[in-house]
């Protein structure tokens, strides 16, 4: 009987995990389609009368737009995910990252009409900044606070993976389209097709309110604490996590750091770097990216697996030395113009970079006590985001073409020192009992 209950246990977490993996896939694969699009496809359909380096810029900005609202994002979402629970606030999280993205692949370019086409542009991609800041936190918690204690590392990889995924489905999809349509189809309608895609986000959706359960320590909340009296009601959990937790907030924000402006430099600027500077083809970028993200999916796991025997800092913190020194090795490799060497200088960003990304589901969950764990681990990891992330392809640009590109790599390892620091100061976390809420 035991064992049947323990094997029911194990299928219903394999359930969560893989819905959450399918869910956060799809939806960063939204958002990161949009990052190859704002380097290789944007300047030229929404900023065409510009010349080439200030329309990538500009291009640039407007993916900087979708991190200006994650912190809205997790602000809105974290409240109604710590209220009404982890299950619905994704829910509607997912399904605004599907509208927004089906949306832009409607978008008329500039040349139809004028200068409101980039202003919608940027308007959609802020809706897609609100869904991915409360997406994550919603995912996480699914799978972390349904997770084995000793297993949390290992379950919440599946909700980080969805990033390295969605590179790849995004990449990938891209890389088929321009296979299957002439140049001059796939840079005015073929690149619509990938965004279009998007709607199989809103399947997702119904799927997980269909048939997955909200997780054990909200419902505990609920019981033990009565979540619906008036009292709890008007308590702002946003407010509550800042008053509650304010250095714990703000440094996730700075262990996050190191891993949004890496990522971001190697996944989105290296596209138009590479192309300019290595005169590499679009589409050999797009497959370089696609195969370093491949081999950061299974890594992640190997990481986040030895974070829950070991702990979680140790790892963290080796990965932001290491990914502070393999910046400067990164760009001398992609200038050789040798798509293996390319393809070795961003396999090792991703590698180095998810020794921290793997273990961060369980630690940042293993922060904050449950009322207002939603609301505590998205501000940290959405403020990280908008510090790290928001403009490190435009700080990048801005570097390579003003200065030099060494000054990019001094760029990267910079964001991993106040990494390092940030996560020095933080408590280790990986025996803590996410049923305490004290």
């Amino acid at each position: 009987m035991q064992n049947l209950e323990n094997n029911q246990k194990q299928s219903n977490m394999q359930k969560v995990a893989l819905t959450a993996l399918a869910g956060t896939s799809i939806e960063w694969y939204d958002f990161f389609l949009y990052g190859a699009a704002a380097a290789l496809i944007f300047p030229t359909a929404f900023f065409g009368e510009m010349p080439p380096t200030t329309a990538l810029l500009l291009s640039l900005l407007t993916f900087a737009a979708g991190f200006i609202a994650r912190p809205i994002g997790g602000i809105i979402f974290g409240h109604f995910g710590d209220k009404v629970g982890r299950k619905k606030t994704l829910i509607s999280a997912l399904m605004l990252m599907g509208i927004s993205s089906t949306l832009i692949g409607l978008l008329p370019t500039y040349a139809m009409i004028g200068v409101a086409a980039p202003i919608l542009l940027t308007s959609l991609r802020f809706a897609q900044g609100l869904a991915i800041g409360g997406q994550w936190g919603g995912a996480m918690l699914l799978v972390t606070e349904s997770a084995p204690s000793n297993q949390r590392g290992y379950y919440g990889a599946f909700a980080q993976a969805g990033a390295p995924i969605g590179v790849i489905l995004a990449n990938l999809a891209l890389i088929i389209t321009s296979a299957l349509v002439s140049e001059e189809f796939f840079n005015t309608w073929g690149w619509r097709i990938p965004f279009l895609a998007s709607a199989v986000l809103i399947l997702i959706s119904m799927y997980i309110q269909l048939n997955l359960e909200d997780t054990d320590a909200f419902k505990a909340l609920v019981n033990n604490k009565g979540i619906q009296s008036d009292e709890n009601i008007k308590k702002s959990p946003v407010i509550e996590a800042i008053k509650k937790y304010p250095k714990r907030i703000f440094l996730a924000a700075g262990a996050f750091l190191s891993v949004q402006v890496t990522f971001y430099i190697l996944i989105a600027f290296m596209l138009a770097y590479g192309v300019t500077s290595a005169n590499m083809a679009r589409d050999d970028m797009l497959a370089a990216v696609l195969i370093a993200s491949a081999i950061m999916v299974p890594i992640q796991f190997v990481f986040s697996s030895y974070s829950d025997r070991h702990g979680r800092k140790g790892i963290f913190m080796l990965g932001a030395v290491l990914t502070g020194i393999w910046a400067f090795a990164i760009f001398p490799l992609v200038d050789t113009g040798n798509f293996y060497l390319i393809v070795l200088a961003i396999t090792g960003g991703l590698v180095f970079l998810a020794m921290m990304y793997g273990p961060q589901a369980a630690f940042f969950t293993e922060l904050f006590s449950t009322e207002v764990r939603y609301s505590g681990a998205t501000l940290g990891y959405q403020f990280g985001a908008i510090v790290g992330g928001a403009f490190a392809p435009t700080i990048a640009v801005k570097l390579w073409t003003e200065f030099d590109i060494i000054w990019v790599s001094a760029y990267i390892a910079l964001a991993s020192l106040l990494t390092l620091i940030s996560v020095m100061a933080l408590t280790e976390t990986y025996q803590s009992d996410l049923n305490n809420t004290d």
